[in-house]
């Protein structure tokens, strides 16, 4: 079995899906990642990007590259790919051109589940909304053997998609732990909106592995002044925080119905 995540940012790995990653890699999964940007137009520690002591986006990007791939090692993610696009910037990229370079790596890596964000970019975040819409698109096209996405590469039916759906208790987990998370574009503050328990496919235990997935988020050193409150939680409020995540099921090939899933190969095991 073969689990492949396309996000937008180094840390989006750890702190959206890591529990999942995690959990799926400890079972033997061969779980796969695709990230849009290396994260360059970030923050660094607590110096904001522009000021003196930040190292600039070309060198952030390479420190947080070596973070991403840190993370990933201890979530069991085994093998990385990026897209090569700006932070910050992805829902300016050239549609026809993200979708192929996703569509490649789709057809390199052959998963049976694709994860990415949902179509509201979690709290309204641009790269989030864009990533989801060329993943999307990537998954609709990819099984299409006359869209040209490399030399060589064979058309590949992904069985099932799922968007990352956090209900109105993670949200309050998070944002309790974190801050309000928030995005301002063109002027209009943009907020988490929870999805309705009801909406909610998907539901993945992942208590078994929170403190992988604490470890995982501690390796993102250039973001921790945003997340510095983590380190104060007791382990019942880190379990509160990594121990479910919840999904959408977008499409499947295998299976569908009412009842909520607890395994996102449901469907696909012998």
């Amino acid at each position: 079995m073969k689990l492949l995540a396309i996000l937008a940012h180094p840390d989006d790995e750890s702190l959206g899906f890591g529990g999942t990653l995690a959990t799926y890699a400890a079972a033997g999964v061969e779980t796969s990642l695709v990230m849009a940007t290396r994260g360059e137009a970030g923050r660094c520690g607590e110096h904001l990007r522009g000021t003196p002591g930040h190292p600039g986006p070309d060198a952030l990007g390479r420190i947080r590259e070596g973070e991403l791939r840190a993370a990933a090692g201890i979530l069991g993610v085994r093998d990385i790919a990026f897209l090569g696009y700006h932070d910050q910037e992805l829902d300016r990229a050239d549609p026809g051109e993200a979708i192929a370079r996703i569509v490649h790596h789709l057809r390199r890596v052959r998963p049976d589940v694709v994860l990415t964000f949902g179509q509201d970019g979690a709290y309204g975040h641009p790269d989030h909304i864009a990533i989801c819409q060329f993943a999307t698109a990537a998954v609709a096209v990819s099984a299409d053997p006359t869209f040209v996405s490399g030399d060589g590469d064979v058309p590949h039916r992904v069985a099932k998609l799922y968007y990352i759906a956090w209900p109105a208790s993670t949200w309050a987990a998070y944002e309790n732990a974190l801050k309000k998370l928030i995005s301002k574009v063109d002027g209009i503050e943009r907020q988490a909106v929870p999805w309705p328990d009801w909406s909610i496919t998907t539901e993945i235990d992942t208590r078994a592995t929170w403190e992988t997935v604490w470890r995982a988020v501690s390796c993102h050193a250039t973001q921790m002044g945003i997340f510095e409150r983590l380190h104060d939680l007791s382990p019942e409020l880190h379990q509160a925080l990594w121990g479910a995540q919840s999904f959408y099921r977008v499409l499947s090939t295998v299976n569908g119905g009412r009842a909520r899933e607890t395994d996102l190969f449901e469907g696909l095991r012998d």
